[in-house]
């Protein structure tokens, strides 16, 4: 036979195969969040009278409405 009779096929041979795999790899690890969580700042929070405002006004619009 002549491979040209044959066609193409897949290597059969020892070295071409994927190997087994005996040992499942770890799971991933979760990653450690402990610099999301912040301590308040040491001043305090900054207090912002115009804010303050906007937000009584936004909140006695509100109730107009209701």
């Amino acid at each position: 036979m002549d491979h040209e009779e044959k066609g193409c096929t897949t290597p059969r041979n020892h070295e071409y195969q994927i190997p087994a795999v005996l040992i499942c790899p770890p799971p991933p690890r979760k990653k450690n969040d402990r610099r999301t969580k912040r301590e308040p700042p040491r001043n305090g929070y900054f207090q912002s009278p115009e804010l303050d405002k906007f937000l009584c006004d936004a909140a006695q619009s509100r109730q107009a409405w209701a």
